[in-house]
């Protein structure tokens, strides 16, 4: 039994690729309404429109969809053509259809937590049918051991999901691209948080790394975790 007795993974931009399809559908999002508002302009209505929302509409494609149809009337003072509102909708349609893209070491990570006896459990919050479908796009589905989709990453559900797996945080690890969602909370109910950043990361998700925190650690991608398991927990 090692020490570690629970290694969760975050999905989205950790285990496969998300953000970078939220920015193509954003740049699609600003050519469409160019002949109202520049793309710096909004680009800042649309992220006060996801934090305004997040709280009613979740994480994931449809909440982002309807900020961007929700902005898009707002720059427009309600003129939107129908079809600028078709074509969102459509958007949303493609990125919920997108085929998963696992990102380097994403099954080789997975398999070595399982290898060390863990319990491997994944840990994403979003719309229950988008993660459902993509974990089963993703092959990764039979390496873990148990999936918790939750509706927010705060360190109140961490202690609950841990207490549910038979762990407490101190025998526990989260692995993810976000410190204010994946490694801060973690850290929080005693567990070890380790970052694992990615090359985009959503505006709601910063936050400062705990550089000093002897629960904290960062890699640069997922090869680096057996290195940090073996100092960690021989």
């Amino acid at each position: 039994m090692t020490q570690i007795r629970l290694i969760g993974f975050d999905a989205d931009d950790t285990l496969w690729q998300n953000e970078t399809f939220f920015r193509l559908t954003q740049d699609r999002f600003e050519a469409l309404l160019a002949d109202y508002a520049a793309p710096d302009h909004l680009h800042e209505r649309l992220i006060t429109a996801e934090r305004r929302n997040v709280g009613q509409y979740g994480f994931g494609v449809k909440g982002f969809v309807l900020s961007m149809i929700e902005t898009a009337i707002e720059v427009t003072e309600g003129r939107v053509p129908a079809t600028v509102i078709a074509e969102l909708m459509a958007a949303g349609r493609e990125m919920l259809a997108h085929p998963i893209h696992l990102l380097p070491h994403a099954r080789e990570a997975v398999q070595l937590a399982a290898d060390r006896g863990a319990r491997v459990v994944l840990i994403t919050k979003g719309d229950l049918l988008d993660q459902e479908r993509k974990l089963a796009q993703s092959g990764l589905g039979d390496l873990f051991h148990a999936v918790e989709i939750v509706s927010d990453k705060r360190a109140e559900v961490y202690a609950r999901l841990f207490q549910r797996h038979g762990v407490t945080g101190a025998d526990a690890m989260m692995l993810g691209n976000s410190l204010k969602s994946d490694v801060l909370p973690v850290i929080e109910t005693g567990g070890w948080g380790v970052h694992v950043p990615h090359a985009l990361t959503w505006a709601l998700e910063h936050a400062e790394a705990p550089l000093d925190h002897p629960r904290f650690a960062e890699l640069p991608d997922l090869s680096g975790l057996a290195d940090l398991l073996a100092r960690l927990d021989p």
